[in-house]
């Protein structure tokens, strides 16, 4: 089995993550100009120019077939609310993660975000023929890492000395993973958890 990765629209209740560009560019810096978000990351996005260069990267990632980056559209506004995407892609090995996931503040521990990675945990496993995605966080940030084990994932390990952020500071990073066995029983979970958001947002 050979992985084909290319843009793609993923379609949900609550979100639509469809193929990034520059044309999202104004949208983004309305979400996403805000220095928490960038906090537990290792860029530094604060400018128009900064989220200009972050969306050019993510492009420049896709076409060498390593990343194939999503912007996050809120259904009900139509607007962008953040962005997400399949990065470090390995074909061969039929392995993607899911990462460099950001939501505007006021969206974070929603349906949004639940939605959001459902929809590329079905597409990786369903359609693209995965046997493990794969899910990492800074060691220090504890919320993203318990978001992560709601999800279902299995935490692997931490890599010390794993990345330096733009603070300068290095960064331990947290590994954890979902392999295709795995799916059906966290699909389930996943569903349950949105039906229940939903229903209380």
């Amino acid at each position: 089995m050979t992985m084909e990765i290319h843009p793609i629209t993923l379609e949900g209740r609550v979100v639509r993550l469809e193929p990034l560009s520059l044309g999202h560019h104004a949208e983004m810096c309305e979400a996403g100009l805000d220095f928490e978000l960038w906090h537990w990351t290792t860029q530094n996005v604060r400018t128009p120019e900064d989220m200009r260069a972050y969306i050019e990267q993510a492009l420049a990632d896709q076409a060498r077939g390593t990343a194939l980056p999503f912007a996050t559209i809120d259904k009900a506004s139509g607007k962008v609310i953040g962005s997400t995407r399949y990065l470090n892609i390995d074909v061969s090995n039929l392995r993607v993660e899911i990462g460099a996931t950001w939501l505007t503040k006021n969206l974070q521990r929603t349906a949004a975000n639940t939605e959001a990675k459902y929809l590329m945990l079905r597409h990786a496993f369903e359609k693209l023929g995965c046997i493990r995605v794969e899910l990492k966080t800074d060691s220090l940030n504890q919320r993203s890492r318990e978001a992560i084990l709601r999800l279902g994932a299995k935490e692997e390990g931490t890599l010390r000395n794993h990345m330096l952020t733009w603070t300068g500071r290095i960064r331990h990073t947290v590994y954890f993973s979902i392999i295709d066995s795995e799916w059906p029983e966290v699909k389930a979970r996943l569903e349950e958890m949105l039906a229940r958001k939903v229903r209380t947002q």
